[in-house]
């Protein structure tokens, strides 16, 4: 059965801030599950796994400020500025403690929020996050390219390569991408973020600062982040690493119950962090 979006609005220091919300009415204490979608992304991305969540929890996913429909204000956009609208956000819609999903750019907003805030964390689910690779990736350029030149050709290309089956690709993705990218600012706020985490530093050594049960899921197959930064978040005390066989940049497109299933089990405490 289809589930109404829930599309609300919000003002966090004067700039519009379009989020869904999710409330789960068959629970009377319900769970709050936040999740942040990656760079050039919005909160529509996550739409193949809200109805597994939504069944469960309270689901709240912004677009992050500076991405999708939320405004696009012309200033730096640093992680700590970031972590501020993430705590903003989470204050404004009245939540004082969540779980909280976060995918590639997402990731580490996530992961910098738990390091600074980590009271207001619940469990933390990190989606092939961000924030330790220090090179390149041909994939990676290939999405910044499209950004940059939004053309079908580049979009196309880019998200293909990003995901291990590109029958998981959708038109509809690749037409809202474009979309995106072509709103006022949009590509200075992409571009100005891209520049915030290839100056993340030190996060690896941070990261022991993280309270929170944790697990790092990544795709076997990413060739926009590698599995091979898993290494780095390992540094969480309390977390488990699941790698997904056969899964590119963005599991819970391409693989969305099989990631439901080990998300939920672990928001759940079914699956044990070892």
């Amino acid at each position: 059965m289809a589930i109404q979006i829930p599309v609300k609005n919000i003002q966090i220091h004067g700039n519009k801030i379009r989020y869904l919300d999710y409330s789960n009415f068959n629970s009377t204490e319900e769970e709050t599950l936040v999740l942040l979608h990656g760079i050039g992304a919005s909160a529509e991305r996550w739409s193949k796994v809200i109805p597994f969540f939504h069944e469960h929890f309270r689901t709240i996913v912004p677009d992050i400020i500076g991405f999708g429909h939320s405004d696009k204000p012309t200033v730096e956009y640093n992680i700590p500025y970031f972590v501020r609208f993430l705590k903003d956000f989470l204050n404004r819609v009245g939540v004082k403690s969540a779980c909280i999903a976060g995918s590639s750019f997402g990731g580490l907003v996530a992961a910098e929020f738990a390091v600074n805030d980590s009271n207001m964390i619940n469990k933390l689910i990190l989606v092939s996050p961000a924030g330790t690779m220090k090179t390149s990736t041909k994939t990676l350029e290939e999405y910044i390219l499209a950004s940059l030149y939004p053309t079908h050709d580049n979009v196309w290309r880019a998200f293909n390569n990003m995901a291990f089956d590109p029958r998981t690709v959708t038109e509809e993705t690749i037409l809202e991408f474009i979309d995106r990218m072509k709103l006022p600012n949009a590509k200075y706020a992409f571009m100005s973020t891209m520049l915030a985490i290839r100056n993340t530093t030190d996060l690896a050594s941070r990261l022991s600062k993280v309270k929170s049960p944790t697990i790092i899921i990544w795709g076997q197959n990413d060739e926009m982040i590698p599995v091979k930064y898993s290494e780095d978040y390992r540094n969480i005390p309390n977390s488990n690493v699941k790698v997904i066989p056969r899964c590119g940049h963005t599991p819970f497109t391409e693989k969305p119950e099989l990631f439901s299933k080990i998300a939920i089990d672990f928001l759940k405490g079914i699956n044990s962090i070892k």
